[in-house]
């Protein structure tokens, strides 16, 4: 399902996320979660792992790990057992753009201001 969330991409974001990998883990390592003050692994649904775009020079740097995007199965699936009004494959996109978003520069308030903005244009 996440394999197929990232390759439905609309462009150019599917070209510009090209390069980052997608990894699907059943939790967070004990490490992330003390480093976001998470008690529970049920806390954290997703995370972005590397250099985001605007902070990234024009050439990469040596030894440089890829961008990677997080996805943990587990959180994800506890999630949609408690809230129905999204599909899994629904929250799994969810998820990923929002870990993407890293990717492209954008912080976690901008992303939820983005959200917000297009959930009030859905309802006009």
């Amino acid at each position: 399902m996440a394999s197929k969330a990232l390759a439905e991409l609309p462009e150019p974001f599917k070209s510009l996320a090209a390069e980052v990998t997608c990894s699907v883990a059943e939790f967070a390592e004990d490490d992330v979660l003390e480093g976001f003050g998470m008690d529970s692994p049920f806390e954290l649904m997703g995370l972005f792992s590397g250099i985001g775009m605007t902070e990234d020079g024009a050439v990469p740097q040596t030894g440089q790990l890829p961008n990677t995007v997080f996805l943990y199965r587990r959180a994800i699936l506890d999630y949609w057992a408690e809230h129905d009004d999204n599909t899994l494959g629904e929250v799994i996109t969810h998820v990923l753009i929002h870990e993407l978003g890293h990717h492209f520069g954008f912080s976690d308030e901008e992303m939820e201001a983005i959200e917000a903005a297009a959930e009030a244009e859905e309802r006009d």
